[in-house]
């Protein structure tokens, strides 16, 4: 598919000594204000969340109760997420640019796409973007996770780009080239997925080493991978804003435990990261409706601001 080219719209005072003075005197305020704002952000991050501390959690990720649509989905994408897919689609990504366009215009593209691997909400994507990143700033986090949240999931472009269906595309993801854990979501589906009876993919540590890293472990492609790959080239997030792009879906790892023989000291501190975002993602799907025209002013603005070149290569 032909890349898509989108066009995109992109005090000095003076006055008296005293009009001066109560400027100067504004100004240190505003320094002090930043300073201030800026260590409550470094310890907001891993702070725990408030906006859901009244909901109740047992109600998400109720997947042995979830319909037909859901655990089909599941059995198809373990079945075929296999080591060979995923080179292929690695090798896809980066000899080819699907796209060119603004992050909002990929919110807006986005927006038809109902996940069927969820659920927890049958809302449009852009819908619950929005929920995400509200919620984050709600709490008071810093505007590099409020970003975060309204663009994790922008990864599902995938679906509208050569994707082989919705199962190579979202859904919970996990580490192939190793045995399938039975912490991932119906492990006994992955039954017909051929890498479970190959010789070295089936075992434990399969083609990785102990102490590797998960950044030299094949994660199952998905909008996670791929949106990851887009963003840490065209944006400046800190690592940890990335770390919760690529790994949010992972709940083997972030949730229940598993590969933590793959982890290096840079993951310990990856993973802290990609729980305190969790919540978010989870929990802020049965939050209000959020109006996108109301919001729309403030994350353009914030979108400039961490992504210096306004149209992304997709």
């Amino acid at each position: 598919m032909a890349p898509i080219a989108i066009d995109t719209p992109t005090a000095n005072r003076d006055g008296l000594a005293l009009e001066e003075t109560s400027d100067h005197i504004d100004d240190v305020n505003v320094l002090k204000g930043n300073l201030k704002k800026k260590a409550q952000q470094d310890k907001d991050i891993y702070e725990q969340s408030e906006f859901d501390a009244n909901k109740d959690k047992t109600q998400f990720r109720q997947y042995e109760d979830a319909c037909d649509r859901v655990k089909n989905f599941y059995r198809e994408q373990h079945e075929k997420q296999t080591v060979a897919y995923n080179l292929k689609a690695r090798h896809d990504f980066h000899h080819k640019t699907r796209a060119e366009m603004t992050i909002w215009q990929a919110m807006e593209k986005l927006n038809t796409l109902i996940d069927e691997s969820d659920p927890d909400t049958s809302l449009s994507q852009i819908e619950h973007l929005l929920q995400s990143a509200e919620a984050i700033r709600r709490d008071g986090k810093p505007r590099w996770f409020q970003l975060t949240g309204l663009i994790h999931d922008l990864g599902k472009l995938l679906f509208f780009f050569g994707s082989q269906g919705q199962w190579d595309v979202v859904g919970d993801t996990f580490a192939v080239g190793c045995a399938f854990s039975d912490k991932i979501i119906y492990p006994g589906t992955f039954e017909n997925n051929p890498d479970s009876k190959d010789p070295i993919y089936s075992t434990e540590h399969g083609i990785y080493t102990p102490g590797c890293g998960m950044e030299n472990v094949m994660i199952s492609w998905g909008h996670d991978e791929y949106l990851y790959h887009v963003v840490k080239d065209q944006s400046t997030l800190p690592d940890e804003a990335l770390a919760m792009i690529r790994y949010h879906s992972f709940y083997p790892w972030h949730r229940e435990g598993a590969y933590s023989w793959a982890m290096n000291e840079k993951d310990k501190k990856m993973l802290e990261a990609v729980r305190a975002f969790n919540p978010y993602d989870l929990y802020s799907k049965s939050d209000d409706v959020p109006k996108v025209e109301d919001l729309k002013e403030y994350y353009l603005e914030l979108i400039d601001e961490f992504f210096p070149t306004k149209v992304i290569k997709w």
